[in-house]
């Protein structure tokens, strides 16, 4: 009796356990329906989630570069310009004197999608093991720069290097623990120019060897990667081709901007052909961005430009003149050309987005490399900067577009 009696507590035992793991198996497909249900609501509404592809895959076939700015205290800046020591004097805004900051405060908003949240581990978790490098000119730089502002701060003392490589236009900046490297390329012409020093060269002098990219290239096959940018060196009207090397510069060509660029980018798609495992490494080419030189084009008198811009143009489709059209098309042209050949280089279409965005260039508010003349003292706007972006700023933008090309591919 004694036996039966202890058998019947055993089986009950038993019962009740089963009971318990079915309990506690309902509950754990409860929760993994219910998750699997948020990330799905989250894509849609375009909240943070990058450790699941429906957030990405709910960009297809949205159109990222129409769309407006929107005010955001809450979700922006994405850093602060006092925590991040890598920003370069030219995009130091609020050290060199601005006090505004409300320029930090836009968040680009797409008409079709909304563009995930930055989370600065996520992304470097997703570019564990890669080397992105930046190449073009200084504009390419503010964005290299931002980028590195975005991501640095998630990233332990000790743990992440920033350094120019000897003898060579390359800047690097390293995490460790995840193994990546975010560098930047001088060449703002693509090809070998007489701009190809990073501090000494001529502003007011183009001298091209349009046939000639692999003594810049060759710092750029290894990485996984790669975000061109070429246009404010090309702005003026006309530039030498040289017919030999720079040591014998006599001879050469006069040839107009446009006609140079299209010269220029034939000779890089050329090399990007022949050159890259275009199966590992992905290719992005930042278009044009505005130069707020004229404010009358706004509605401001005179010879005014963004000195002292505080607010967006609000009107839809505004083109400023200092953007050629003409060149946006021949580079459109030249990556329909290439992906004809099959090498997809992708757009990253900036060009209209910055048009609005007056309020965000240093103007003033930098650091200036040599000492300013009484008569430019007397007039500050006529040494305003309205080509390069303060920092935290547009730039930011411009990498949360990247990224979601970037990763929407990892």
């Amino acid at each position: 009796m004694r036996k039966k009696k202890q058998l019947v507590e055993i089986f009950e035992r038993f019962c009740m356990k089963l009971l318990i793991i079915g309990a506690l198996a309902i509950i754990v497909f409860y929760f993994i329906d219910i998750h699997e249900e948020e990330i799905k609501i989250k894509a849609k509404l375009g909240v943070n989630n990058y450790t699941s592809n429906y957030v990405y895959d709910s960009l297809n076939g949205c159109d990222l570069f129409s769309g407006k700015w929107v005010h955001d205290n809450s979700s922006y800046p994405l850093y602060k310009e006092f925590g991040c020591p890598y920003i370069f004097g030219d995009f130091a805004c609020g050290k060199y004197g601005r006090i505004d900051s409300d320029y930090q405060r836009w968040r680009w908003q797409p008409h079709g999608c909304n563009l995930p949240r930055f989370d600065a581990k996520e992304v470097l978790e997703r570019l564990r093991g890669k080397r992105v490098i930046f190449i073009g000119d200084s504009v390419n730089r503010n964005q290299w720069v931002s980028m590195v502002c975005m991501l640095q701060s998630v990233i332990p003392l000790g743990l992440k290097k920033m350094q120019k490589v000897p003898n060579v236009s390359l800047h690097t900046f390293m995490a460790f623990e995840y193994n990546v490297s975010i560098d930047f390329y001088w060449a703002p012409l693509l090809v070998e120019s007489n701009g190809d020093n990073p501090t000494k060269h001529k502003t007011n002098d183009r001298v091209v060897r349009i046939n000639s990219i692999l003594k810049h290239a060759i710092n750029w096959v290894n990485a996984d990667i790669l975000v061109f940018n070429s246009y404010l060196w090309w702005r003026m009207p006309t530039l030498k081709i040289l017919n030999g090397s720079f040591e014998d510069s006599a001879q050469y060509d006069i040839v107009d901007n446009h006609l140079g660029y299209k010269m220029a980018l034939k000779t890089w798609s050329h090399w990007l052909r022949t050159h890259i495992n275009h199966t590992r490494t992905q290719t992005y080419f930042m278009s044009m961005t505005a130069t707020h030189h004229r404010g009358v084009e706004w509605g401001m008198k005179g010879d005014e430009n963004c000195l002292n811009e505080t607010e967006p143009i609000m009107k839809n489709e505004f083109w400023e003149s200092g953007s050629d059209l003409k060149m946006l098309r021949i580079l459109e042209s030249s990556l329909n050309k290439l992906k004809a050949k099959g090498v997809n280089v992708q757009m990253i279409n900036i060009s209209q987005l910055t048009q609005y965005r007056k309020d965000s260039h240093p103007s003033i508010h930098r650091l200036h490399y040599s000492p300013l003349t009484d008569k430019q003292l007397s007039n500050p706007s006529s040494y305003a900067d309205c080509s390069h972006w303060c920092l935290p700023g547009v730039p930011d933008v411009w990498n949360e577009l990247l990224l979601a090309y970037i990763l929407r591919k990892h």
